[in-house]
């Protein structure tokens, strides 16, 4: 037998094959829970358990969702790595285009900015979709992204409500 040097080529069963990725758990899992917190609030008659429950699925879906980047690349594909939470991007540089779209989002600029997304990709030097393209949210993280926002200013104002 002779040692490997480093210098022969791999089998051609694992030449150009990717990485098997860790799974995660089900999304099911969530809903079971939130289903739960949702009939507890009904049995027991209580708004705050279900604010709770509200806050819980705005968390969940801002930090904790098993989604895609979707940020475009230079090419004008979108990113099917791995995200978790709809405000995350996969790397760095697609992390730089979405928070742009999501200061886009509330209409404002990213006041953080402070040069070019740089990518990864850099191919031909060619820019086939400006950085205004690629940050483009999906219509359905935009609108989850609105509907969680909406419903952690009526958890707020419901907490500050029940001080009184």
């Amino acid at each position: 037998m002779v040692a490997n040097l480093g210098k022969e080529q791999p089998p051609a069963a694992r030449r150009g094959a990717r990485r098997r990725r860790p799974r995660r758990e089900s999304a099911l899992v969530w809903w079971v829970l939130f289903a739960a917190v949702g009939v507890a609030a009904w049995y027991l008659h209580s708004w705050r358990i279900a604010l709770l429950g509200l806050l819980g699925w705005c968390l969940y879906e801002f930090l904790l969702v098993p989604t895609l980047c979707r940020v475009l690349t230079r090419q004008g594909a979108p990113c099917v790595e791995r995200a978790r939470g709809r405000l995350f991007a996969c790397t760095p540089s697609h992390q730089h285009v979405k928070n742009d779209a999501l200061w886009k989002l509330i209409g404002m600029r990213n006041p953080f900015r402070r040069r070019p997304a740089a990518d990864d990709e850099r191919g031909s030097g060619v820019v086939v979709h400006s950085a205004n393209v690629r940050g483009r949210l999906v219509p359905a993280d935009r609108a989850m992204i609105l509907l969680a926002g909406i419903g952690t200013i009526v958890t707020v104002v419901g907490m500050v409500y029940g001080f009184d």
